[in-house]
């Protein structure tokens, strides 16, 4: 009786940990949370404060990431501006570096819960698109990258231009790190997470409004205003 017992908690437990071990489909993935490594540029040191705010440090920032760290070649690097453009350019990173840099003191909250506060500086977007000449039927600005190439997602024209948005070269004072995104992340600020693209390589601009991104079409909301629905209302 004693050995029936044994084989039959062996079993239990045995499904349990097979149970805990493998992944639980969901309406949308999970992704994966990187840990941030601080490994700073020589000559770099990391910001602990800015405008009068204590900044989080970069290895106590939450970070998710689809397909993991992308690794992109700074020397070879090129950003494509295309779509609804007068004339499309590419752009390496020193290009990037060389536009006047800005610095912000902004929030990122994730849709899962958390946030950290950190500075970010890098160009506006509007000197990037103004490069390219941006034909007045635009509407939509398309971000794609390393690991969602049909198009990661979107950020209205007018609000990349009202919000006067940046693109973050730096975090904290540090060269964007590989797993935060290298070359840069889209700064979107008073949008949630997944509206900040990062390991950009192409943006488009476009008069379709009904774009959705990775995230989207997994029915978060397009618009993914912090304090509002996180999903789809309709």
């Amino acid at each position: 009786m004693k050995k029936r017992w044994l084989v039959i908690y062996t079993i239990i437990i045995g499904t349990f940990l097979l149970a805990c071990s493998t992944p639980v489909p969901t309406t949308s993935p999970a992704p994966s949370l990187n840990t941030p490594s601080v490994e700073a540029i020589p000559g770099e040191v990391e910001a602990s404060e800015f405008m009068g705010k204590a900044l989080t440090p970069l290895s106590l920032q939450g970070n998710n990431a689809l397909r993991g760290t992308q690794t992109i070649d700074r020397s070879t690097y090129r950003l494509t501006v295309n779509g609804l453009v007068e004339n499309p350019v590419s752009l390496t990173y020193e290009d990037l570096l060389a536009l006047p840099q800005i610095s912000k003191l902004i929030d990122l909250n994730c849709v899962e819960g958390w946030n950290f506060t950190a500075k970010w500086t890098g160009p506006t977007l509007k000197s990037i698109l103004e490069k390219a000449g941006v034909k007045p039927e635009a509407k939509n600005v398309i971000f794609y990258s390393t690991d969602v190439e049909k198009g990661y997602s979107s950020l209205l024209l007018d609000y990349v231009i009202e919000k006067d948005i940046i693109i973050g070269l730096k975090i904290n004072d540090l060269t964007l790190p590989p797993e935060r995104g290298f070359p840069f992340q889209v700064v979107a600020e008073s949008k949630y997470g997944y509206k900040w693209a990062k390991w950009i390589t192409v943006i488009e601009l476009s008069d379709n409004l009904n774009f959705e991104g990775y995230w989207e079409s997994y029915g978060y909301n397009n618009d993914a205003n912090i304090g509002g629905p996180a999903f789809k209302t309709r």
